[in-house]
């Protein structure tokens, strides 16, 4: 593995969180050892389905101390930003299919106090890197087509992984700053390993940590076995 890989961290999808008792579940995922709150948004127009909005976000604001890492699966992207931003998210990340103007929604995020994402989908070329590179702090690699959760990972993920990573290093070698390079969609205890080994720092599990968690340590435990399975000894 590449040794400038920075440190793995685990980011809980909420969407796959017991809804009935929101504030309850942030609070036993942080407890647990999480690194992120990952928040996704859906608005029934750019992916098929409709999900929790800003409201939702500032009310588990107080239940959290880590970060909200906030993924916008809607469109238009810019009128979302400030509202997202002063609802408590600590990052915010598009896809670059809904917005006219990725230069400027970056700089939009940035101006709010927030850090910037942008997320590829499985066929999104990675091109459009070379000219947004020094305004992000975060690349989004979607292994699954956005807008449900419990699909199962994409392998060819791994491969656009590889050459993120090297883009990645590319930049910081040159002199620019730390992105992470973090994937969403079916990561589970039997494959994180080869994603990370592929390059990837940042782990968004959904249906992986609320959906199977150890009968005695609870969320500690699974969260536990992701974190070890995705470090070689």
């Amino acid at each position: 593995m590449n040794t400038t890989v920075p440190p793995v961290w685990i980011a809980p999808s909420l969407l796959s969180a017991d809804f009935a008792r929101l504030g309850q579940e942030v609070r036993a995922v942080e407890a647990a050892g999480a690194d992120l709150l990952h928040f996704d948004v859906m608005d029934n127009h750019y992916v098929p389905n409709l999900t929790a909005g800003p409201l939702v976000c500032a009310a588990i604001r107080p239940h959290a101390a880590i970060p909200i890492d906030v993924h916008l699966m809607a469109e238009p992207v810019d009128a979302l930003v400030p509202v997202f931003a002063r609802a408590g998210a600590d990052l915010i990340t598009f896809h670059l299919e809904a917005s006219r103007h990725v230069d400027r929604t970056l700089g939009t995020i940035r101006e709010h106090g927030c850090k910037a994402g942008l997320a590829f989908n499985p066929a999104t070329p990675l091109s459009l890197l070379d000219y947004v590179m020094d305004k992000l702090d975060l690349v989004l690699m979607m292994s699954v087509n956005p807008g449900f959760g419990g699909q199962a990972f994409i392998e060819g993920t791994l491969a656009k992984l590889r050459r993120a990573r090297s883009r990645i290093d590319a930049h910081v070698a040159a002199g620019g700053q730390p992105i992470r390079l973090q994937v969403d969609g079916g990561v589970s205890t039997h494959n994180i390993g080869a994603i990370r080994a592929a390059g990837a720092d940042t782990f968004v599990a959904g249906s992986a940590v609320f959906g199977a968690p150890d009968e005695d340590l609870g969320y500690r435990g699974i969260l536990q076995r992701l974190r070890a399975a995705a470090t070689p000894m």
